[in-house]
């Protein structure tokens, strides 16, 4: 076992992998099923041989760089494990301040809350188990994207509405205002020269946006004012050097912007002046 992770590490450093002896002993304890303490309870004994050639498989994967989270087919936020495929952006733990300010926002009982381009579904199956009572909704324009939120919907037990909306835009006006939507859109710039070679493996559309990553961000701002309450909140994720562009365009157009923290910039929906 300790020679396999001694060379597993040794391939993964070669192909660039920053977190090499980490995704090592990620892999085996997935191939054994086990956790990671028994790497070091047991790392003089041999691998079985279908642990072996398990392991190995998941090592030449991961080699090309092909994103651990796919490989083993899952990815952990804010506590919890949610299944990730292909077909869906692979949570980062930026995106947790997300749910950090929710939670601190002060919602009223039972609030309707909107994920909107929700792909595993992470942001608003949290915010369903962490604030019990509230009415979850997410949204996905991808039909993939939607059966593996549901699929997570599921497996942690969230009650939650899975739909299917471009955006705000097919968003059934039936269902009652939002007092909180969640959104973190493509807002990669293609042009973008800093880009890992992880992110070839994750779904475009989920990723990159156009005029410069803003499209979509910009567009949500206009769609979300039709949806959410006056008062209601917007939590917004993007990059840093977009920060200041959405921050002005969202004062000019009916939103309060709050501090900024990580990646995330709060808005507030202004409640319109009494004539």
């Amino acid at each position: 076992m300790a020679d396999w992770l001694a060379r597993a590490q040794a391939r993964l450093a070669s192909a660039g992998v920053p977190s090499a002896r980490l995704d090592a002993e990620l892999l085996l304890c997935h191939a054994a099923a086990q956790q990671r303490t028994w790497l070091h309870a047991h790392s003089d004994e041999p691998l079985a041989p279908h642990v072996l050639a398990a392991a190995d498989a998941m090592l030449n994967r991961r080699t090309q760089r092909e994103p651990l989270a796919y490989v083993v087919g899952y990815k952990e936020f804010y506590g919890r494990e949610f299944t990730v495929t292909p077909d869906v952006l692979i949570p980062r733990p930026e995106s947790e301040t997300i749910l950090e300010l929710l939670l601190a926002a002060g919602l009223p009982a039972a609030p309707h809350i909107i994920d909107v381009g929700t792909g595993s579904g992470v942001l608003g199956i949290t915010a369903a188990l962490e604030l019990p009572g509230s009415q979850v909704t997410l949204l996905d324009i991808s039909p993939a994207a939607r059966a593996v939120a549901a699929a997570n919907a599921r497996r942690h037990g969230a009650q939650v509405r899975t739909l299917h909306s471009d955006l705000l835009a097919d968003y059934p006006l039936e269902l009652p205002p939002a007092d909180a939507i969640l959104a973190n859109l493509p807002y990669v710039d293609e042009g973008w020269p800093d880009t890992s070679p992880e992110l070839a493996y994750e779904p475009r559309l989920a990723l990159y946006a156009n005029q410069g990553g803003y499209e979509l961000i910009l567009r949500l701002l206009h769609e979300a004012a039709a949806v959410l309450q006056p008062g209601g909140i917007l939590l917004l994720e993007a990059d840093a050097r977009q920060h200041s562009t959405i921050r002005a365009y969202a004062q000019r157009t009916g939103w309060q912007p709050g501090p900024i923290q990580g990646l995330i910039i709060p808005l507030t929906r202004r409640t319109p002046s009494v004539p």
